[in-house]
């Protein structure tokens, strides 16, 4: 069954009784070339364990099955196992768990079904959620040797926009300090059925095992970026000091701006990760919790 045939993928879901829902973000992918980008990206191979989010009717995790050890895919519609089943049906090392991806327990979960970590992250995620399963997946980090995601085209950009560009912001910093980020390849929207909005990307992240930046901790990195990034339309000075709650005395930010030789009046948005990395050298970030 090849389910980047419209014609095949339209039999099923009518054989399903199924329409697409606008809920969950549904639009499957049609193009074999942009189906295999993703599998090719994430390097799947017979020894890999793969956690899939959103497999929708498992166009994607047919091809993952096939060449990995394991698939792990959640769902979120319930509609979906019917389908699953039948498109799954030949791969008993295909296994779906109904749940929300971002309520689990990842460590846990993960290795109930899976086994010990590292796992491979491969998934083209709901658009509506994409920023969270990020943030969710990089702040587990540690279970992951690498994440490939298809993401809004849009967030893709942000992922790798370097400072002072119109892309970039908190997620530009907060996947950057957490993984090496590129981004693998366009998809246009008309290679989805139904074609989307927007065109997409296919992202591909390795978790960094050490800081790209010298920094006394990852609390204490991410709490200054979200002070700098938290008031756009202020100056680095203001923004570092009136950050609620995470914000600097303002003695305290004016010290550090000497002593790292930064301009209080830039905008946080030119910063990039060392200069932040520096100011969280020089604040006494330590003395409040962000």
């Amino acid at each position: 069954m090849d389910l980047t045939k419209p014609s095949v993928l339209k039999a099923l879901l009518l054989r399903h009784g199924l329409h697409l829902s606008k809920r969950f973000g549904q639009n499957f992918l049609v193009d074999r070339s942009h189906l295999m980008r993703v599998v090719d990206t994430a390097d799947i191979t017979n020894t890999d364990r793969v956690f899939e989010i959103g497999p929708g009717v498992g166009t994607l995790t047919v091809e993952l099955a096939e060449r990995s050890e394991r698939v792990l895919a959640v769902e979120l519609d319930r509609a979906l196992p019917p389908v699953l089943a039948e498109t799954l049906a030949p791969f008993p090392n295909a296994t779906l768990v109904m749940g929300d991806a971002l309520r689990f327990d990842l460590p846990a979960f993960l290795a109930e079904h899976l086994g010990d970590p590292p796992y491979k992250v491969a998934a083209n995620i709901p658009y509506n959620i994409t920023s969270p399963i990020l943030v969710r997946l990089l702040e587990n980090k540690s279970l992951f040797s690498t994440i490939t995601l298809m993401v809004q085209k849009e967030v893709a950009e942000r992922l790798v926009a370097p400072p002072d560009s119109a892309a970039y912001g908190s997620l530009s910093v907060f996947a950057q300090f957490q993984a090496e980020t590129t981004i693998a390849g366009i998809v246009p929207r008309g290679a989805f059925f139904p074609p989307p909005r927007v065109d997409s990307a296919v992202v591909h992240l390795v978790p960094r095992l050490v800081p790209p930046v010298e920094v006394p901790s990852d609390a204490a990195f991410f709490r200054v970026s979200r002070a700098v990034f938290g008031q756009r339309r202020k100056t680095l000075a203001n923004a570092l000091a009136g950050a609620s709650p995470g914000g600097f005395e303002k003695a305290d930010v004016q010290a550090a701006l000497i002593a790292t030789g930064i301009d209080g009046t830039r905008r946080g948005e030119t910063l990039n990760l060392e200069e932040i990395a520096a100011l969280v050298r020089a604040l006494p970030v330590a003395e409040k919790p962000g």
